[in-house]
């Protein structure tokens, strides 16, 4: 069973904004959760229905449909910033 993933506009935005070096890393952990969308390393975040993975010093933040077998990548920042909910 694999799930789909969707990115906000503004997670799509904050891709596009880092440095290139960064995004292979980036894409390829969000393709991982295709396959495992609650790996060992992923956190609930404490009051959100969101969950976070770290790549480094990035964090992505997504929610899981399963219901439609969906993965929306809500937010991709570095880990100082990531967790503001006003940019």
């Amino acid at each position: 069973m694999t799930f789909e993933v969707e990115f906000t506009p503004a997670a799509h935005k904050e891709i596009n904004n880092l440095d290139k070096s960064v995004r292979p890393r980036l894409y390829a952990a969000i393709e991982l959760l295709c396959q495992n969308p609650f790996p060992p390393a992923a956190v609930k975040l404490a009051n959100r229905s969101e969950f976070r993975i770290r790549v480094g010093d990035y964090r992505i933040l997504y929610e899981v449909e399963d219901e439609k077998l969906i993965i929306v990548v809500v937010r991709v920042a570095h880990r100082s910033v990531v967790y503001r909910q006003n940019k």
